[in-house]
């Protein structure tokens, strides 16, 4: 008998008790598919991870039904509505709540954080919409237009745009500098419960319970495409990370669309019944649902679905639709220019601030309880480790140089014509982790540094006299050396903490240039963690570094710089000759930032120009730098 093979597109993977009561409200981590946020009847908010089926950690402090929740896009933050219109937010990384606001008069059911991430939208059945400065803890602007609740909240890739969808019918798209709706889109006949923006062009998508969804085009403001009525209402879209095609998951189907011309690519019967939201991972779709106290997550593999090519149905018209020449479409759209700075949610004069008497009594109402201290520190922590083990290589790597400094210096004070010549070795470079159990100094015998007198006496001393025999009459580097690894185990500690500026202001303020070019060259190794912020702190040490006669600052001063201004120059530049804003001055923090920095950039303009002068080693790197530059010498 002829055995067939099933090929497996969708599966369920995991089944979980989420709450003792029923399950409200819940969303996925988008930037990684790995974390899922929960909200329930029992006013908690669970934090879990895929394939975990343990719960990571519980938050508490709402005093009513959790009605929605979102991370914001490094999923080290969330936030949770209530049904009685209070929002908290926790910071998962450090276990705490960090902000309760209040304001709205009903049910909150809609959240987004802003790209920058000083900001937060939410929507309410009240019908208004907020938007929040989670640094002061205050209401900065309301937006009015809705007739009913609020369900859906993005803003766009660049900030700039906020879009509403509602119970009304309609999707609102508002400027939040100039503090008013630009447009509406009324093409759908029922409720509309998500929207979302494509990742790069002027599109933006929304899926109603009218079992459409729809295409708009924000150049000029109209309807691109329509699919036909889905087998149920439309509960969650999600672009491809590419923006290749899009992802509608209605009861117990996910669809994939194209569009220009309309198209649907592929149909995936996948049993999630009704499905709450979606996330890609590794080419994995994870979509969770929920019923009662349960959630389920389910699995798509989008290698084995159609994301382009040939048509599975017409979206609009029965007639046949051309092969599109591309899965993008014909279309060529203005890109989003995305922010390339963002804020922590500091405030802009220092730390956050100290709380009222008001705010005592809302944290100690509120509470973050790791309920598996294992997945949390896996999950929430590996930053910190990684930090940590680069600062642990440095306090490593100047051992070595300690050591092998030691020996030179001795070698020399030994070589006299009453003694032998002793030649000592450098060590060569680490490859691993030195293990403990050696009992002898690295790089170093200690018999070398004594006369043959002494030997039979050096071969019973322990470690601590032959290291204090060695020592002697270098108090002064000893010293030196035990002060700066001092330093940056402070730096270290504070680092574990994840906050890079602090851990930078703390360097900075240690009045030892040795300090700061070794935080340096830890962050330029991931250029990734430069913010505005930084450039604040550090260009006045990197005018010191760019001046000093040891090479390896210079050359670390240069490579800071460099990235500095590949990095936000074209911001700067930008927000310093934007016109200024009628609406929500949501530039405001940056704008002073850029400010600041173009201030210390001028200045360093001119020692730049003074070194590209100069014939040297690092002659052609100032150059370069000349040539980044240039625009601050006009």
């Amino acid at each position: 008998m002829a055995l067939t093979n099933t090929i497996i597109t969708s599966w369920k993977l995991q089944e979980i008790v989420a709450h003792s009561s029923n399950v409200s409200s819940l969303v996925l981590g988008k930037a990684s598919g790995r974390l899922l946020a929960t909200g329930g009847e029992d006013c908690r908010v669970n934090i879990w991870a895929v394939s975990k089926p343990n719960c990571i950690m519980s938050l508490t402090g709402h005093t009513s039904p959790v009605e929605c929740i979102q991370f914001n896009s490094s999923e080290e933050r969330v936030v949770a509505g209530s049904q009685s219109g209070s929002l908290r937010l926790w910071d998962l990384e450090a276990a705490k709540i960090l902000r309760t606001l209040m304001g709205h008069k009903a049910s909150v059911c809609s959240l987004d954080f802003h790209p920058m991430g000083e900001y937060l939208a939410s929507g309410s059945v009240d019908s208004n919409i907020k938007l929040w400065d989670v640094r002061r803890k205050g209401c900065v602007f309301r937006y009015k237009g809705h007739t009913q609740a609020v369900r859906c909240l993005a803003f766009s890739p660049d900030g700039k745009w906020l879009a509403s969808a509602s119970d009304d019918s309609t999707v609102k798209l508002w400027d939040l500098i100039a503090g008013k709706m630009i447009t509406e889109f009324t093409s759908h006949t029922s409720a509309v419960n998500v929207v979302q923006f494509h990742p790069n062009e002027y599109l933006l998508a929304s899926g109603s319970a009218d079992r459409t969804v729809k295409l708009w085009d924000l150049e000029k403001f109209n309807m691109i495409g329509s699919s036909e009525c889905e087998t149920g209402v439309v509960r969650s879209i999600l672009f491809n990370p590419d923006g290749s095609c899009l992802y509608s998951g209605s009861e117990n189907t996910l669809r994939v669309y194209g569009w220009e011309p309309d198209r649907c690519f592929d149909v995936v019967h996948v049993g999630w019944g009704k499905v709450s939201d979606l996330a890609i991972s590794n080419n994995q779709m994870i979509a969770v649902s929920y019923s009662q106290n349960n959630v389920s997550w389910y699995v798509v593999d989008l290698n084995r679905v159609k994301k382009s090519g040939s048509v599975i149905q017409g979206l609009i018209q029965d007639k046949p639709i051309p092969a599109p020449t591309s899965a993008l479409g014909s279309t060529l759209r203005r890109n989003y220019e995305r922010p390339t700075t963002s804020c922590t949610g500091q405030d802009p004069e220092g730390e956050r601030r100290s709380p009222s008497s008001e705010d005592e009594k809302e944290d100690k109402e509120s509470s973050a309880e790791i309920t598996n201290p294992e997945d949390y520190k896996e999950i929430f922590q590996p930053r910190s480790a990684i930090c940590e083990f680069y600062l642990h290589k440095i306090r490593l790597d100047n051992f070595h140089t300690c050591c092998f400094t030691c020996a030179t210096v001795y070698n020399l004070i030994l070589t006299s014509p009453s003694r032998p010549v002793v030649t000592t070795t450098k060590p060569k470079p680490s490859t691993g982790i030195i293990l403990s159990t050696r009992n002898e100094p690295i790089g170093l015998n200690a018999g070398d540094f004594l006369s043959h007198a002494r030997n039979a006496k050096a071969s019973v001393m322990g470690d601590e006299e032959a290291l204090a025999q060695i020592r002697k009459g270098h108090d002064t580097m000893c010293v030196m050396l035990t002060s700066r690894y001092k330093n940056l185990d402070t730096v270290r500690s504070v680092w574990a903490s994840g906050d890079v500026k602090t851990s930078l202001d703390s360097a900075v303020s240690m009045n030892d240039l040795s300090i700061v070019v070794d935080v340096l060259n830890i962050i330029n190794l991931k250029p990734s963690l430069w913010k505005l912020d930084l450039c604040t702190s550090i260009l006045t040490q990197i005018e010191e570094l760019l001046q000093s006669k040891y090479e390896s600052y210079v050359q670390t001063g240069c490579i800071s710089l460099k990235l500095i201004l590949k990095r936000f120059w074209p911001l700067i530049s930008d927000t310093l000759t934007a016109p200024p804003s009628v609406g929500v001055d949501i530039t405001r923090e940056e704008r002073l930032k850029c400010k600041a920095c173009y201030k210390q950039l001028k200045n360093l303009s001119n020692v730049v120009k003074n070194r590209a002068e100069q014939v040297g080693r690092h002659g052609s790197t100032f150059k370069e730098l000349q040539l980044l530059m240039a625009p601050l010498y006009y």
